[in-house]
């Protein structure tokens, strides 16, 4: 058993990867047990606390990281959990403009934000355990995923960003065309059942089905940019995988909190153009210089740098705007 544990999986002993998927579903236990028993709307100091609560743990896993792994391994994990907390900031905006299309009560926007991320934890699992055995494989691909950073971040820098209209969403179309679901929602239910014209009862899906599916898209979106970013970061899978995790699962209990502050980082969205241009540069630089990779401290430090003064400069130029309130 002992032999097993210390096995090699992915490059990580199997033991780190059970430590990490048992504290995961602890957490998540403890969030829909005890937490969020009931159905209720998270006001901003309780979404405060529960954010600071999960940072707190990300943070931790990062200590226990240096503890196992190295410093290198913890600053490769600090700079990919900040990167990804920080680039899916975008995904709040979606998730708002979801929840207000349906208009889900706040009451029920932690219910499907939870059933979300264990969709997460599947698909990143899925896509980052992809781009590992790519990158083993084909070590070239890591320079494609760099070169499409730089453009995306180009591509941010230099284009204005378009309202979305969710009513033309293929996907949404596509299921109100190919299944039933019901116009009004249904309590925090995904299902229920309805009489057709026959008069049998059967199942129909509601909004807050359709909501979460829209939701767990959006972040396969997001994904195509964040997931290549942390390759680019470290291709160390366990520090890749652990990081998003860590990341997301705090921006969720963040967003009701950062959906009444958005407004506040208008500025933010250069930075991240930005710190994508540089994370996807640095690959080449670090080919030129002749290093094996780029430092895990300069990484950690420039990227602290880039968004400290995206927020600052966010913060100052809006310091008079008046606060908003999204929700459905």
């Amino acid at each position: 058993m002992e032999t097993l544990l210390f096995t090699l999986f992915l490059g990580t002993p199997l033991w780190l990867w059970f430590t990490f998927l048992g504290l995961v579903m602890a957490i998540l236990v403890f969030d829909l047990g005890v937490l969020n028993k009931e159905d209720h709307e998270i006001g901003i100091a309780e979404s405060l606390r529960l954010s600071a609560f999960y940072i707190a743990l990300g943070l931790g896993f990062g200590g226990f990281v240096w503890y196992q792994l190295g410093a290198t391994s913890a600053a490769e994990y600090f700079t990919a959990f900040v990167v990804e907390k920080t680039l899916a900031l975008d995904n709040v905006f979606v998730i708002a403009l979801i929840f207000s299309f349906f208009a889900v009560p706040r009451h029920l926007q932690h219910r499907v934000l939870f059933w979300g991320i264990l969709g997460v934890i599947v698909l990143r699992g899925i896509m980052i355990g992809l781009g590992a055995t790519l990158i083993a494989e084909y070590h070239w691909v890591l320079y494609i995923f760099a070169a499409f950073l730089v453009f995306t971040g180009i591509k941010m820098l230099v284009t204005e960003e378009k309202e979305m209209d969710l009513s033309q969403n293929p996907v949404l179309k596509f299921m109100r065309k190919r299944f039933r679901v019901t116009d009004t929602l249904h309590g925090n239910a995904f299902f229920v059942k309805q009489p057709n014209k026959a008069g049998r009862l059967v199942t129909h899906m509601t909004p807050l089905f359709l909501a979460l599916v829209l939701v767990e898209i959006a972040d396969l979106i997001f994904a195509v940019d964040s997931v290549p970013a942390v390759f680019a970061i470290t291709t160390d899978t366990f520090i890749v995988y652990t990081s998003n995790i860590f990341a997301i699962l705090g921006l969720r209990a963040l967003f009701f909190a950062l959906a009444a502050v958005l407004h506040r980082f208008e500025y933010l969205k250069q930075a991240l153009a930005l710190l994508l241009v540089f994370i996807g540069s640095k690959v080449f630089v670090a080919d030129l210089m002749g290093w094996e990779k780029f430092p895990a401290s300069w990484s950690l430090g420039i990227t602290f740098s880039i968004l400290g003064a995206g927020v600052a400069w966010s913060l100052w130029k809006t310091r008079e705007t008046p606060a908003q309130r999204i929700d459905g």
